[in-house]
């Protein structure tokens, strides 16, 4: 695996190191001892896996607070997503900066995002499915989230949104 690192504090992208033959590929997409030597979170609590039928299908921006503040890896496994973050930590010197990448089924690409950062993506292709894995398990009293087109943050989609749930149109601005 090679770990890249965002204008993100502690986030980074994954880009997988497949062995190939005659059969395909094989590639590590965990390793506790790399993740470790990163500096990464290496608790697994929980494995989700979200499926969205439209492209411009929009999920987020989520984060969860103390006691259950949750770090993710995120790889789509069918489709495209455009996956994007926003540093929520005051204290963090990329505190109210997002970033935003493709991951997409074929280039395989994962996206560690840290504690106390939202997360979100906007799918770019029909029949997309993400798949997370979570350090800590998911908690509805600690749950929270922010707008995703949010002044604050200015976040640029590459595509316009065209489905969302009720529950995130309705997150708040972020308060300072």
């Amino acid at each position: 695996m090679k770990f890249n690192a965002t204008t993100i504090a502690g986030a980074v992208t994954i880009e997988l190191t497949p062995l190939r033959d005659e059969r395909g590929c094989f590639a590590r997409s965990w390793c506790q001892d790399e993740f470790k030597a990163h500096g990464l979170e290496t608790r697994i609590a929980q494995c989700n896996i979200s499926y969205n039928a439209k492209s411009g299908t929009l999920r987020g921006l989520h984060y969860q607070v103390a006691p259950y503040e949750e770090a993710k890896l995120v790889r789509c496994t069918r489709g495209a997503i455009h996956d994007v973050i926003v540093d929520l930590r005051p204290q963090s010197p990329s505190f109210r900066r997002w970033f935003g990448v493709e991951l997409t089924a074929s280039n395989r690409r994962m996206l560690y995002v840290p504690e106390g950062v939202a997360h979100g993506f906007v799918t770019l292709a029909d029949d997309t499915e993400v798949s997370y894995q979570m350090s800590q398990p998911y908690d509805p009293a600690c749950a929270r989230g922010v707008r995703w087109d949010d002044p604050a943050f200015g976040i640029v989609w590459p595509v316009p949104i065209v489905l969302m749930s009720e529950r995130d149109r309705l997150h708040a601005d972020f308060s300072f």
